[in-house]
């Protein structure tokens, strides 16, 4: 058992400290406005250029073609939200106006390295705005599944794709649980339910410090 994606979005919307700017990255980031509750007080960002961003929109009142996110999908603007041009966005992101930006990955590397853009020999998703968000935000949580569909390890001791920055990764959450990056490489923060220890370990391609082995409890409802 693991999280799926939809509880991998809603983990890290847990993450999002009320009063924040948060950005989200194309794909499996984008699910999180989708989750984080109206109440909340966290300003969902895309980089294309809108502050206040909702969840999508799918009721035909609320699409429109020109608001959308950075992956082009319709999206809602929560009341008090603005669009604004993508060169005041990346000043925000590179003024260090973001505090959290939840970005995929392809890689994540002991170190806190990021390699979210680009496969050698197939796919290419093109930089876009990761760079910068990678080395402007103040805290940067990569959002991504412990496994390629290959059964190849994401969460490696060296990226071998290429970097969009180095260092920049505090804490990654997958679909078997969370990570910290820290001096000593990842260390285990929570389980995904239904996730053994085991499990974990060996679907990481790097050493893993898991702390207090025995308060982890793979079989519990709320791991």
């Amino acid at each position: 058992m693991a999280w799926t994606r939809d509880e991998m979005a809603e983990r890290a919307a847990r993450e999002l400290p009320a009063g924040s700017i948060v950005t989200l990255g194309i794909g499996l980031p984008t699910r999180i406005a989708e989750r984080v509750p109206r109440d909340a007080g966290i300003w969902l960002h895309t980089e294309n250029g809108l502050l206040g961003v909702g969840p999508y929109a799918r009721a035909p009142g609320e699409l429109d073609s020109q608001v959308i996110n950075a992956g082009k999908e319709p999206v809602t603007i929560v009341k008090g939200g603005s669009i604004f041009d993508s060169a005041l966005s990346f000043a925000m992101i590179r003024g260090g106006h973001v505090d959290v930006a939840v970005l995929g990955a392809m890689q994540v590397a002991e170190s806190g390295d990021l390699a979210n853009w680009a496969i050698p020999g197939e796919r290419v998703m093109g930089i876009g705005g990761a760079m910068d968000l990678a080395a402007g935000a103040r805290r940067v949580i990569a959002l991504t599944t412990h496994r390629t569909r290959r059964g190849e390890p994401k969460l490696v001791t060296r990226c071998t794709y290429p970097l969009t920055a180095r260092a920049c990764v505090a804490r990654v959450i997958t679909d078997l649980g969370v990570l910290d990056v820290t001096d000593r490489g990842f260390s285990l923060v929570e389980l995904a339910r239904g996730v053994s220890l085991e499990a974990i370990v060996a679907a990481t391609g790097a050493s893993l410090d898991v702390g207090d082995a025995p308060s982890l409890d793979p079989g519990r409802d709320d791991a």
